[in-house]
């Protein structure tokens, strides 16, 4: 039996439900800096010991912490978590700035522990079965993709006092992994150049926070990718949406609860039909992470890593592949558009 901690109940809430039902682990610590938080969610699931202080919550004597944390710190607790010999599934994204993403390769490497990026949207039903069906040649050679996350976070952007929360001065194209983490999974490949453009800040303005970046990136295989993402717009419900185009069809999602995905043949011919988020198959405890069944599999995957000794699905360099693009966005939209490289941290001395 794994002993599991969960670090920022937030966002770590849904984690935790899944730990606690899954057969082969037991979340014994609770680490947050909202100490009623913590409690509560330890009486009302017995969980014997909370913390506020990470560092004293990694004496728990812990075999995998999960980072729920705020993006910024999310490195520096992932590395603080592997030299204390536990296993990591670290929320998104990876990394917060370039400078940080070598120390968190070389502390995977030296510590022999799993690493994985917790990308849900991976997991989506419809996203899974995409991918076979894309890889399996149904339109043709894929050359050109786009991906959408549009979601009004304003009301996440202030604390309860009104000071802003690290979500208010987060350039938005940093959070590009429920985009391209999809994008890239399906198409197998990674980016190597990235251009980025910003609107400014129109919406949020008193905070200055920008409203929507997008970005154009160049894949190792000869593909054009573009991401957009907006977090301070109004539009309801929040949507992630994707299109691919490829030498035999096009496959493009729907943009509301609505409205089909659809798609194109070679000889123009559309078929609709609505994407399933969660698997029909899946039993009722798989819903507890609250994206469907997404953190079940995603969970799994990443148990069977730990138990098997093996690669986890999103290991340190995927994570990476699905993260560093967008901090190479922002870079480029800092310096009017030109192209930033994006670094393979594989290659990493």
């Amino acid at each position: 039996m794994l002993r599991v901690g969960v670090v920022g109940l937030r966002r770590g809430s849904g984690h935790f439900r899944v730990f606690h039902n899954h057969k082969e682990t037991e979340v014994i610590a609770l680490c947050d800096l909202d100490q009623d938080r913590a409690h509560r969610l330890a009486e009302a699931y017995d969980i014997p010991e909370t913390y506020q202080e990470f560092d004293s919550f990694l004496e728990a004597e812990l075999d995998v912490v999960i980072v729920a944390t705020p993006a910024p710190v999310h490195v520096s607790q992932s590395i603080l978590a592997l030299a204390a010999g536990c296993h990591v599934l670290s929320e998104v994204p990876a990394a917060y700035n370039l400078e940080e993403c070598g120390g968190l390769v070389q502390a995977v490497r030296e510590s022999g522990r799993v690493y994985m990026m917790a990308e849900n949207m991976n997991y989506y039903h419809y996203v899974m079965d995409w991918r076979t069906r894309i890889q399996g040649g149904e339109l043709g050679e894929v050359f050109y993709a786009e991906a959408e996350y549009i979601h009004d976070c304003r009301g996440l952007m202030r604390d309860s006092d009104g000071s802003p929360t690290w979500r208010a001065s987060m350039p938005p194209i940093y959070y590009c992994t429920h985009s391209l983490g999809p994008l890239l999974d399906i198409l197998d490949d990674r980016c190597i150049s990235a251009v980025g453009m910003a609107t400014g800040s129109h919406t949020l303005s008193e905070l200055g926070t920008t409203d929507m970046e997008v970005a154009l990136f160049q894949t190792a295989k000869g593909r054009v990718l573009k991401v957009l993402c907006g977090f301070t717009v109004t539009r309801e419900p929040g949507m992630h949406w994707q299109i691919f185009y490829g030498t035999q069809g096009t496959l493009e999602n729907g943009r509301s609860p609505e409205e089909q995905a659809k798609i194109y043949g070679p000889n123009g011919e559309m078929t609709g039909f609505s994407p399933v988020l969660s698997d029909p198959d899946a039993p009722e405890e798989a819903r507890a992470g609250g994206h469907g069944t997404t953190e079940y599999y995603m969970v799994d995957g990443f148990i069977d890593a730990v138990l098997e000794g093996k690669s986890p699905p999103i290991d340190v360099y995927r994570s990476l592949d699905f993260s560093v693009p967008g901090l190479c966005a922002h870079q480029s939209a800092i310096n009017g558009g030109e192209p930033v490289a994006v670094p393979d941290f594989r290659q990493f001395p």
